[in-house]
């Protein structure tokens, strides 16, 4: 049996209709029985259009909504609804990157403060001299150089591709085992999102990371994932190997998505 770090088992997820509805009819199900599984050192990706659910999974995944059934499992163990100080240790071992490198950080906040936040919430380091040395070592690793230059700005001082790079600097304090990147290039530049790919594929290395890759294009998930799951209307109706799906999709909805696109062998991300 594959040993999962984060495991997601018959998730279900359902919303209350707007209006006065009653019984089915007053829920809409955004997610309906989804089980997989995400390994260390594997990429799995999450493929769909928008509304399939795809980002709802990984709400759920990383405990930013509650499910309304199936169970989630860290190492084996499931992991109920979280508060606190348990939220935050389930945070210290799973990290979300959000699609929008302009939204996701704090306008009135320094660089320094948002990676020095991380650090000291979970430990990683405490007095001012440790906090800048590590939120230093952290902008190298994400290629941000020289690191020096970037503590002191804040967030509208950078570019997308600087923001989404501190985005990925602030998953990394936490020192993870998994990553949530939920469309983590589509608002950027085309010009910079293959770079951003690879960046994202030598963390992955470096760290052992096991990496949940949302996203919409099926090129990048045949070039960067190992698996790749296609969603429709909540549910998954195809996974395989990432080449497998895209050389030979078995659903309708798969082929329609191909069909609708531009060679994704020959198509940068």
């Amino acid at each position: 049996m594959t040993d999962y770090v984060l495991e997601a088992r018959n998730l279900i997820k359902e919303f209350r209709r707007a209006g006065r509805r009653i019984g089915s009819a007053a829920r809409f199900r955004a997610v309906s029985d989804v089980s997989f599984g995400l390994v260390p050192g594997r990429v799995t990706a999450l493929v769909g259009q928008s509304g399939s659910g795809k980002s709802t999974v990984a709400r759920l995944m990383a405990q930013l909504q509650p499910i309304t059934s199936g169970e989630i499992l860290l190492d084996g163990q499931p992991v109920r609804a979280l508060g606190g100080k348990a939220f935050t240790r389930y945070c210290g071992s799973v990290q979300m990157i959000l699609q929008d490198p302009f939204a996701s950080l704090n306008p009135l906040h320094r660089i320094n403060h948002v990676l020095g936040r991380v650090l000291k919430i979970h430990g990683k380091a405490t007095t001012g001299a440790e906090i800048r040395e590590r939120s230093l070592d952290l902008l190298r690793r994400v290629n941000l150089e020289p690191a020096e230059r970037y503590l002191d700005r804040f967030p509208h001082e950078l570019s997308g591709g600087e923001r989404q790079r501190i985005s990925f600097a602030r998953a990394l304090a936490a020192e993870p085992r998994v990553l949530l990147a939920d469309e983590p290039v589509s608002m950027l530049d085309v010009s910079i999102r293959k770079e951003m790919l690879d960046l994202l594929d030598t963390l992955r290395r470096e760290e052992n990371l096991a990496i949940l890759y949302i996203t919409h294009d099926l090129g990048s998930a045949e070039a960067y994932s190992d698996e790749t799951l296609v969603m429709y209307h909540g549910e998954v109706v195809e996974r395989g190997p990432s080449r497998q799906v895209i050389a030979d999709p078995q659903h309708e909805y798969t082929q329609r998505l191909l069909a609708a696109a531009p060679d994704p062998r020959k198509r940068l991300p």
